[in-house]
């Protein structure tokens, strides 16, 4: 089993630290407002790499965080917390945000089949480890207090940017001037910031009332859950820059190595091509896609279909073509349900292993569920495959559709047999035949559309 490591830019051999367990950290949401589809397809691919090493037999501990306090609307140590901002826009506490918000994103998460993780620490319960934390790096000369915080320093570690490869110097050449002169360095970042009297949320610590910086809360907890060294450490690739830096630094200066192994990154997810904003009005909810009459399996069979360290590109045109060939997918399964016929399905399932085991190569394992979904005969052997992929995939394989879900896939019986026979005469290598086919439909109006995944089709009007 091979992931790709953003740490070494290289796909590598991957074992378990110690036994049989994986010890996994996943960045989780900040509580603060709706997760939006660019969120969730991070949480499907942190969701697939948990089924992948469950499928090959480890056992898992698992922690993803809840931010509810520490992260500021500006990553560069700028502006006011997240949460004390929509508190006081909500006329709400900042514990009634979090608590409403962490509710909606853990059910959007369930919806969307992806499995909670073991361990889901909130950051305002684990103030006095994020304190000794800081204490612990300020005795170790890596810290210095400042009169609105106290602050790393970065100078004082040597590998700062080994994970996103910046150069200080390019960093202290496009830093603004002036936002905070206290600070040593412009990339220097707070660790704990004290609180003026009218700030929300604030507890008591060596250097007065304050709360704490952002990054610290994910290295606090991965020590105290985790230990001083685990397996794997996710998140999306916007973490790389500036918070997994972060993280690096602060616990590789507490505990003088490092603290994770393998670091892998979910790729972002554009729009019509273009970046997700709130100011362009597109970033879309789960719950939206919902009123638009999407199933969220729908969402994460399209996510499934681009390897997570691609860019995936939402539309709705994409949305609705995964819609269908997902009830088209689940119709081919189940025509397989209860035949008598004996397959041997050794060789599917090899190949799916093989793609699942090379850096969560999903796509790939999809495509060969549709190949062994539409191949002759009908049997038993079959659907139980696909069932057993299913574990992983989580796409609701056997699920009976109702049938104006079927109509509205344009799923037409003898049109599936077609395109399953030209698969055949493909396979045979029978290229005449195929032609044949594809083309005696097109007379009949019904384009062919071979995809990555399988063929689809479209009638022209």
């Amino acid at each position: 089993m091979k992931f790709y490591n953003t740490l070494t830019r290289s796909k590598e051999e991957f074992t378990p630290l110690e036994g049989n367990t994986v010890r996994i950290y996943s960045c989780g949401p900040t509580v603060y407002n709706y997760a939006h589809i660019g969120n969730l397809r991070t949480y499907v691919f942190m969701d697939e790499l948990r089924r992948v090493l469950l499928w090959n037999g480890y056992s898992l501990r698992h922690v993803m965080n809840i931010t509810d306090v520490g992260h500021l609307v500006s990553d560069g140590d700028e502006g006011e917390d997240k949460m004390n901002k929509t508190a006081r826009e909500q006329k709400k506490s900042p514990w009634e945000i979090a608590a409403y918000y962490t509710d909606v994103f853990l059910a959007d998460i369930d919806k969307l089949h992806i499995t909670r993780p073991e361990i889901i620490p909130r950051a305002t319960e684990h103030i006095a480890e994020m304190i000794d934390f800081v204490k612990g790096l300020v005795e170790k000369g890596y810290a210095y207090e400042t009169s609105d915080g106290i602050y790393y320093d970065i100078s004082k570690f040597r590998d700062y940017g080994k994970l996103s490869r910046i150069r200080l110097e390019d960093q202290q050449a496009g830093a603004r001037v002036g936002v905070n002169d206290e600070k040593r360095h412009p990339a220097d970042f707070a660790l704990w910031k004290k609180a003026p009297k009218e700030h929300i949320m604030q507890w008591e610590s060596p250097w007065g009332m304050g709360y704490p910086g952002w990054h610290i809360e994910c290295s606090a907890m991965g020590l105290k859950y985790l230990g001083e060294e685990f397996d794997i450490h996710t998140g999306g690739v916007d973490h790389i820059p500036i918070h997994h830096e972060n993280e690096i630094a602060q616990s590789e200066g507490l505990l003088g190595h490092p603290s994770a192994r393998f670091w892998m990154h979910g790729e972002f997810m554009l729009v019509n091509g273009g970046k997700m904003s709130k100011s362009l009005g597109n970033c879309y909810t789960l719950s939206q896609l919902a009123e638009k009459g999407y199933d969220p399996l729908d969402f994460r069979y399209m996510c499934l279909n681009v390897h997570y360290r691609q860019k995936l590109n939402f539309t709705f045109d994409i949305l609705d073509s995964a819609k269908k060939s997902l009830l088209n997918l689940r119709a081919a399964v189940r025509k397989h349900r209860g035949e008598a016929e004996k397959v041997d399905t050794s060789s599917f399932l090899a190949q799916f292993e093989e793609a699942i085991n090379d850096d969560l190569n999903l796509p790939k394992a999809l495509g060969i569920v549709w190949e062994a979904a539409r191949s002759r005969p009908l049997s038993q052997d079959i659907f139980d495959f696909c069932q057993k992929c299913d574990a992983v995939l989580s796409l609701d394989l056997d699920r009976e559709e109702k049938k104006e879900e079927h109509e509205e896939a344009g799923e037409d019986p003898e049109i599936l047999r077609q395109i399953a026979l030209r698969v055949e005469a493909k396979k045979a290598k029978n290229y005449a035949e195929a032609d044949r086919i594809r083309n005696e439909l097109a007379a009949k109006g019904i384009l062919l559309i071979d995809t990555p995944t399988g063929t689809t089709y479209k009638k022209n009007s």
